[in-house]
């Protein structure tokens, strides 16, 4: 008697081709960008999470080229804008222009799509240009729209932005309001390279060889790659500790630490909640496992935090900073629920 055939669940291969996926997209990255391999996860789990991610590092440190090769190896349309201190919202969005037809000789209005029409956009220093040109992502960034003369026009799907900023230089800049913030899923960190690592870079920088990148994955692939992270299960236990931890970083809270309160102004609201969850099925999916756990939880906790809780004068004076302060009730198990 012929053994009937075992079908293999779709979601099971669909978790193994992102897994496979994941693997290749590094080994193309790791072609032009030595290290950075935390911030390199973290910017795939934002993209596989359909968020945003805001990279945070000295200038020299690859932040633009890691964007710009992982969008080659994604075959997604990639678009760069140079934020500077003239940039006007049209020249983000796009504007209309007056169009006369030679033959009738009527005019007519005609939209011209701006760089943030594609699916990847490189925000290179965000924080150079004033806060109403910054204001001209928002809406670009939370409904996948653009809305100019009340005329809206849908953004391609996927649609990431990855924005780039340095931290240390403040002439000619200007901080990113809290609402333009929240819009980002992950604050990643891009630290300097080890010893070993520069010299790495300085001797593959230096020559005249080229590192050409393969795209792996296609727009139609990853779109289904990120239906799947919403599909991951998250066990009840991981959205407590996900909803505590965002609860814990709000002084008026019960549950916040002291240092908390003493530390801290404003904490993360509840879409912080959200991306703490959705940063966790990700990562899970990422590395091929069918369901979220709290070290996927902790693993994000940080990069989800850190531009959501403002810190006070009290830090200030104590040298402690937000960064400090998320780190410091990552670091505790209490909004594990299983004391300190």
């Amino acid at each position: 008697m012929a053994q009937p055939v075992r079908v293999q669940d779709p979601d099971v291969e669909l978790l193994d081709r992102l897994a496979q996926a994941r693997r290749d997209l590094l080994d193309q990255v790791r072609h032009r960008i030595i290290g950075q391999q935390d911030v390199l996860e973290g910017i795939l789990t934002a993209i596989v999470s359909g968020g945003h991610a805001l990279l945070v590092g000295v200038p020299g440190l690859a932040k633009t080229l890691m964007v710009q090769t992982i969008a080659e190896s994604l075959a997604l349309k990639f678009h760069r804008i140079q934020f500077t201190p003239d940039l006007m919202p049209g020249d983000i969005t796009g504007t209309e222009i007056i169009e006369e037809d030679l033959t009738t000789g009527r005019r007519s209005f005609r939209f011209v799509h701006g760089p943030v029409f594609a699916n990847i956009v490189l925000g290179d220093e965000i924080n150079r240009t004033p806060p109403k040109t910054q204001a001209a992502l928002l809406q670009a960034m939370q409904e996948h729209e653009v809305t100019v003369a009340g005329n809206t026009y849908a953004l391609p799907r996927p649609f990431f932005v990855l924005a780039t900023q340095n931290p240390i230089e403040q002439e000619g800049t200007y901080p990113l309001p809290e609402a333009q913030l929240d819009r980002f899923m992950l604050e990643l960190q891009v630290p300097y390279p080890d010893r070993d690592q520069e010299e790495r870079i300085v001797e593959e920088t230096t020559g005249d060889e080229d590192h050409p990148v393969r795209a792996v994955l296609k727009a139609d692939d990853l779109m289904e790659m990120q239906h799947l992270v919403r599909r991951i299960p998250a066990p009840k236990v991981v959205v407590r500790a996900a909803v505590s931890l965002a609860r814990m970083t709000r002084p008026p809270d019960p549950a916040s630490p002291a240092f908390v309160r003493e530390y801290v102004s404003w904490g993360a609201g509840p879409r912080a909640s959200q991306f703490l969850v959705l940063g966790a099925k990700a990562r899970a999916a990422l590395d091929g496992r069918p369901m979220a756990d709290l070290d996927d939880l902790r693993n994000v906790a940080l990069s989800v935090l850190r531009h959501r809780v403002v810190a006070n004068f009290a830090a200030e004076a104590a040298g402690r900073s937000a960064d400090d302060v998320c780190q410091e009730l990552v670091d505790g198990r209490d909004w594990m629920g299983v004391g300190g």
